[in-house]
């Protein structure tokens, strides 16, 4: 079957359709499941803008909101992972995945659903050291750094997905994994983005958990967006014994929706001729989140995840036949996604602009009925009671018992991550700053559609073969940047002011007096990554 790849499409959803359209009609090419790498904006209203993180001057409406409401309906099955920005209030409401509108489908913080026998996984957000431990404890209204935290992926996901022994076909993230840059033309990469090259030396470019499911995984395609880049590479894995057929995974990042033709490809996947044209659950996948379950956190406790260390009773949760065979019993081994999707917020209407609109902390109906089905936690009905509980017992009373641990964990435990980045000098690229007066990003929506003249490149070119080495594999020093953590947790002087958020901007922790030029590197990077537009016209 013909797979759509995009990269950020920034809530462009009218132009990216409207391409797979033009495709059709003049190269006769249609695809069956378009794929999402993040940054897809599902805003629904102007309380949703106010909980993308990204400078007030580029919360633009976009085109989600007429998919939502039902006025329009995508043309093609379309699934998406969560990127850095987003509306992180909407896709919250879905921590185990769900309808956003009718046929676009969100795989939650992390999931693996099925559509016609090709399994696709994928795990949303961006990597951040500092947050990586913590439980998912964000909720609306957001302050200056949970808007930003509650993007950032956490070790549980990556745990869960690390359970999964079944092949995976397709993979998404939203950033790359760190190293992947080796594997594909590296030179070429450098030329179209000099600034790359410092992360690309030291090794910092990416993210290291993404690396580690990478390397677990070795899932036959790996899709990643995030850098607003087009690159391709070829990498072959190492096997753990002679009897281990090799494996090798094709990666391929997307540009951002702009005027070019880099953001979107095409890609002919095998697939089961048998298998019916509804999204599927993957069994395994459901049977992986039931025996996680116990470890659901809703704090900002640090700990780690189970592992053969001596401090924990049990680590392996990967699961058994008989409990995936459980599964399909409970479905009567129907493994169709229901079409559920329920309206949950207002939609924006463009005659009755309702600027003053507050982002509230809502239930899903989907994932209500999801957890009910599989005996799951319901994430935001825990983050709920825990938020009535503080209320009652006083902030003091609430923190004491944030320091208890499920005894499956430990909060005492050293992080797989270092997050001493104190040696560290190259910024993490990974995390645009949002500096309103720098206008260093742009989010607006793509303008101009494709030329017929150049139609897009439908085959990617991956290099030659390479085996992977051990650099490859995570290791205490695969860290991030301890400068972008202390602009995270400052808030910035230049940050822009929006009521919404309610806080006034944190002060920044600590002596250090060079902290001004930090800002500056960071924004002249992303001026960089962001004058995609102009760059292309010159190259």
């Amino acid at each position: 079957m013909k797979v759509a790849v995009a990269g950020c499409c920034h809530g462009a959803l009218d132009k990216m359709y409207e391409t797979l359209e033009l495709l059709e009609r003049r190269h006769n090419v249609r695809p069956d499941l378009l794929l999402c790498c993040g940054d897809f904006q599902a805003v629904r209203n102007e309380a949703d803008l106010r909980c993308m993180a990204v400078p007030a001057k580029y919360r633009h409406m976009q085109t989600f909101y007429r998919y939502y409401s039902g006025e329009k309906k995508a043309p093609v099955l379309t699934v998406f992972i969560g990127g850095n920005h987003e509306a992180s209030n909407h896709l919250q409401e879905l921590p185990y995945g769900g309808w956003v509108a009718p046929n676009i489908y969100y795989l939650g913080y992390a999931g693996v659903v099925r559509f016609r026998g090709v399994r696709i996984g994928g795990i949303s957000g961006i990597f951040k050291s500092h947050d990586y431990r913590k439980g998912h404890f964000e909720c609306p209204p957001y302050n200056q750094q949970t808007i930003r935290s509650a993007y950032h992926v956490r070790n549980i996901e990556v745990f869960k997905l690390k359970q999964l022994k079944r092949p995976i076909d397709i993979f998404m993230s939203h950033d790359w994994p760190r190293s992947i840059y080796h594997y594909g033309n590296k030179k070429q990469l450098l030329k179209m983005k000099s600034f790359f090259r410092q992360e690309v030396e030291s090794n910092t470019l990416g993210s290291p958990a993404a690396s580690e499911l990478l390397q677990h995984l070795k899932p036959t395609y790996w899709f990643s967006a995030h850098l607003h880049v087009k690159f391709a590479a070829f990498m072959q894995h190492q096997t753990n014994s002679k009897e281990e057929l090799p494996k090798a995974t094709k990666f391929l990042a997307l540009d951002k929706c702009l005027p070019h033709r880099d953001f979107l490809q095409i890609i002919d996947v095998e697939h089961d001729p048998n298998a019916g044209d509804s999204l599927e659950y993957d069994a395994e996948w459901i049977a992986v989140l039931k025996a996680t379950n116990n470890l659901v956190n809703v704090t900002q406790t640090s700990w780690n995840m189970p592992e053969n260390n001596g401090l924990h009773a049990k680590w392996d949760y990967s699961v058994t036949e008989e409990a995936i065979k459980e599964v399909l019993e409970e479905l009567n081994h129907n493994l169709k996604i229901p079409c559920n999707f329920t309206l949950t917020a207002a939609c924006y209407d463009p005659s009755k602009p309702q600027k003053m609109m507050e982002p509230v902390h809502t239930i899903n109906p989907q994932t209500t009925e999801f957890c009910a089905q599989f005996g799951l936690t319901d994430i935001n009905d825990r983050i709920q009671q825990a938020k009535e509980e503080g209320s009652v017992r006083g902030e003091h009373e609430e923190e004491e018992e944030e320091e208890e641990v499920d005894s499956t964990g430990s909060a005492e435990e050293p992080s797989e991550y270092n997050t001493d980045n104190s040696g560290l000098s190259s910024i993490n690229p990974d995390e645009i700053m949002l500096d309103d007066e720098g206008g260093d990003e742009d989010l607006s929506t793509c303008s101009v559609d494709p030329s017929p003249d150049h139609p897009p490149d439908f085959s990617a070119s991956f290099s030659d073969i390479r085996i992977m080495p051990d650099s490859m594999a995570v290791s205490s020093d695969d860290a991030m940047d301890s400068t972008n953590e202390e602009l995270e947790k400052s808030g910035g002087s230049k940050q822009v002011e929006d009521k919404s958020l309610n806080e006034r901007p944190l002060k920044r922790i600590g002596g250090n007096e060079n902290g001004n030029s930090g800002i500056k590197k960071i924004k002249r990077r992303n001026q960089a990554i962001y004058a995609a537009e102009e760059e292309d016209k010159t190259e």
